[in-house]
């Protein structure tokens, strides 16, 4: 038995702990545990400093591809992937020998557990290349996509980001949206189809071999909460009240806009005049929706224009709100390895990311900033992920990560929340004036519900139609019909033509085509403001009940206790279960969306008072759009009990 065991960076892991191991199953004594531990530390160590060493080499391939979209650095990086998925094969070979699990240290006893999962890598190498190939195919086309212009049909190089992104945001011609909606998902979603179906059960079978059921329930694991789905559905129940009063307010402002036979008194929202390829936010239709429509709105991405902001400058601007904080300023390589601005000369993924090298010293952004508020917020979240990686750089690799999935997001968030207050704006010059009025206020918040709120129903729908794809609830005869059955139902957006199962809309969202869990995102935009709360009471900028102290008003720009008290949940990194991160910093246990709901307590009654004014109706009936077949509705309405399909209960 002993001879698998390798020598590990020249120590040899003793002969004799194996045999204790095999001897303590077979006669059931319990010999020295004590010496058995300590062997497991040492082993375990040298584990994790090896798995730094692959980690990074991982990063540099990945790095490399994503900054250098080409067949040699695509075909380069599935190689890495296949070499360092056999160490990881065979460094867990070694650790499941270990009988770890009566081991007394509760750290040693997490390092082991997180170790002896796999992931991917425990396919066999033809399965695992496959896995690789189909992931690599729906990422390369989702990042290479090209439609054509409405306005000119020869003009056919229309990349997501900037052009289709940009017109999005500023069109108001429901043809032409319609056009670009139908013509990026025909090129990003049908074609991924193929490489999705066999992705699924590949990813099936990786679930497996790590001992899950399917990738949904894996996937949950990493929540460590045994009823994970059921807190994600308890927390809808607690918003959607907002949701629905926010929702049939815009639904009338769209109607005012473009007539009712656009847009209907009662039913779902068309899913392309929202400003948003997905309508997972709304903030580009804000000019033309908000409350006070007359109330002079700021436009902050032209007053950064007018003082020369730069994309460099925004990053400064960042790293000084962290620093102001009593946190760690960014490290000399990330101004250098950072890629901040699309290049000219090469393809790219531009979707923002930050990265860990996992060497405690190499970090790095990568995003297509661009002049404007919006980017002005994207880099506040990006950098919120590097302040992560820094704080939690000196724990052991394994450990290197967000308290759970959602933590992570949630971080930078809840610095940019701070960074949109009007307080913080009027603070660094890009807004000027007095404190805000009781009408300022609201469209201030209107804009951030179109933003945080709406956001909440479309990230909840993408892995709830992902567990159920996974489960084989949902076959791929019916991946269309059920993708838009849970939009109609949780987001009140229907397509704004029909659609078959000759589409595939899901994977015309990024996180869909490059595997990415997206519940992760839903906990951060709960989270995020419980966080905020917390670290405003402890800067004091919000007292309950205090009119002078809102929450929506709190900025903890220059708080240092509010930053050590962030420091003291971050540096855990994935250390402890997340309830004790997020006991460190609010004294609570659970996820909660009372933070949320508090901040956005004003909007809420504003919005029921204005749509009782105008009588609106409010949820939304089924809608008109085809896109289930006769027969995908019965089997469904069967499979569910022939629960009512309307929403407006």
């Amino acid at each position: 038995m002993a001879r698998t065991m390798l020598k590990i960076g020249g120590g040899a892991v003793l002969v004799a702990a194996i045999v204790a191991v095999f001897v303590v199953a077979t006669q059931g004594r319990d010999p020295d545990l004590e010496a058995l531990e300590h062997e497991g530390h040492e082993y375990i160590m040298q584990l994790d400093r090896n798995a730094g060493l692959r980690k990074n080499r991982a990063s540099v391939a990945e790095w490399a591809y994503t900054s250098n979209i080409t067949k040699a650095n695509e075909e380069a990086r599935i190689q890495v992937q296949l070499e360092l998925s056999k160490l990881e094969k065979q460094a867990w070979e070694e650790t499941r020998m270990y009988k770890w699990q009566d081991f007394q240290d509760f750290t040693l006893r997490r390092m082991f557990k997180k170790y002896s999962q796999l992931g991917v890598s425990a396919l066999p190498d033809d399965k695992y290349k496959l896995l690789m190939q189909s992931v690599s195919g729906m990422e390369s086309n989702y990042a290479t996509s090209k439609i054509c212009s409405y306005k000119d049909s020869s003009k056919c190089d229309l990349a997501l980001e900037p052009d289709i992104t940009e017109i999005f945001a500023k069109s108001q011609d429901p043809e032409e949206l319609k056009h670009l909606w139908v013509e990026w998902h025909k090129a990003a979603g049908a074609k991924a189809r193929a490489n999705f179906t066999q992705y699924v059960q590949l990813d099936n079978e990786a679930a497996k071999l790590n001992d899950f059921k399917d990738v949904a329930e894996w996937w949950q694991s990493e929540y460590e909460v045994p009823d994970f789905e059921e807190q994600l559905a308890k927390l809808w129940e607690d918003v959607k009240p907002l949701y629905q009063q926010l929702h049939a307010y815009v639904r009338k402002r769209l109607r005012d806009k473009y007539g009712d036979q656009v847009v209907s008194a009662k039913g779902p929202i068309p899913a392309h005049l929202l400003g948003n390829m997905w309508a997972q936010t709304w903030n580009n239709i804000e000019s033309f929706t908000r409350p006070y429509p007359d109330k002079k709105e700021v436009d902050i991405t032209q007053a950064m224009q007018e003082q020369n902001y730069t994309a460099l400058k925004m990053f400064q601007m960042s790293d000084e709100f962290f620093r102001s904080l009593n946190l760690t300023a960014m490290p000399e390589k990330f101004w250098k390895n950072s890629i901040i601005e699309k290049p000219t000369d090469r393809e790219i993924v531009c979707h923002a990311s930050a990265w860990d090298f996992y060497d405690g010293e190499d970090f790095r952004i990568k995003q297509c900033t661009t002049v404007d508020y919006e980017y002005f917020q994207t880099t506040h979240h990006e950098m919120g992920h590097i302040q992560y990686f820094l704080q939690y750089r000196h724990q052991p690799v394994i450990f290197r990560d967000g308290a759970n999935p959602g933590f992570h997001e949630a971080v930078g968030d809840t610095i940019a929340l701070s960074v949109s207050s009007p307080k913080h704006l009027r603070r660094v010059g890009l807004v000027s004036g007095d404190a805000e009025d009781e009408q300022t206020e609201i469209n201030q918040l209107y804009k951030m519900g179109i933003d945080k709120i709406v956001f909440l129903p479309f990230a909840y729908t993408l892995d709830l139609f992902r567990y159920g794809v996974f489960r084989g609830e949902t076959q791929p005869e019916d991946y269309n019909c059920h993708y838009w059955r849970l939009r109609e139902m949780l987001q009140g957006v229907e397509p704004p033509v029909n659609r078959t199962e000759e589409d595939f809309d899901a994977a015309a969202k990024y996180h869909v085509s490059a595997d990415v869990e997206y519940a992760r995102y839903y906990v951060s935009f709960i989270i995020q403001f419980q966080f905020h709360r917390a670290l405003c009471q402890l800067a004091g900028e919000y007292v309950p009940e205090d009119l002078t102290k809102k929450l929506v008003d709190c900025d903890i720009y220059q708080s240092v206790a509010a930053g050590n008290a962030l420091s003291n949940m971050l540096k855990m990194g994935s250390s402890k279960p997340w309830p004790d991160a997020m006991e460190a910093l609010t004294g609570q246990r659970a996820m909660r969306a009372d933070g949320l709901l508090e901040y956005f307590r004003p909007l809420h009654e504003w919005l029921q008072a204005e749509n009782q004014r105008t009588g609106e109706h409010i949820g939304w009936e089924p809608s008109r759009i085809q896109y289930c077949t006769s027969e995908q509705r019965a089997a469904l309405d069967a499979a569910q009990g022939a629960a009512p399909s309307a929403t407006d209960t």
